[in-house]
């Protein structure tokens, strides 16, 4: 799996405020709604539902959330860099500027897990999450996330 099996170039947004954890969500469902023409209310309710099981903010400044949805035929994604970081819940209970949201099928099993380890291991790199802060183009950022991706594949 790479990311730019996940990755549409359009699920890659730079935003410049979002109010709390909640509106944050609405603003990634927003984005896979656009990119991936999932319904962004079935998106919002799949993540707050998943978010209730326990916060996705694995620390460092990073968080994951995902949600299964019926409707969805493969594991996708949205990353999303906030300028200025929100109060996630996150285990080290740091606030939270780098996002990458992944939705996958009902039935993904195996993929949504290889999925979620992709960006855990990826977004793990410190040096790899400044290279994004340091650039908030969608585009630029698309690019640094899928080759870096592959560059740690070969």
């Amino acid at each position: 799996m790479k990311f730019a099996d996940l990755l549409n170039s359009k699920a890659v947004k730079a935003v410049t405020t979002a109010s709390s954890k909640k509106r944050l969500m609405h603003d990634i469902a927003d984005v896979a709604e656009v990119a991936y023409g999932i319904s962004a209310q079935r998106a919002v309710e799949a993540l707050l539902e998943r978010e209730s099981l326990g916060p996705t903010g694995v620390g460092h400044g990073v968080a994951l959330p995902h949600a299964r949805l019926d409707g969805v035929d493969e594991v996708v994604g949205v990353f999303i860099l906030l300028e200025k970081p929100i109060d996630f819940e996150a285990v080290d209970r740091q606030p939270v500027d780098v996002i990458f949201a992944l939705f996958a099928p009902e039935d993904a099993g195996v993929e949504h897990l290889k999925a979620l380890a992709l960006v855990s291991r990826t977004l793990r790199d410190q040096n790899f999450c400044a290279k994004l802060r340091a650039n908030p183009d969608p585009a630029t950022l698309h690019t640094i996330i899928t080759e870096a991706a592959a560059v740690q594949a070969a």
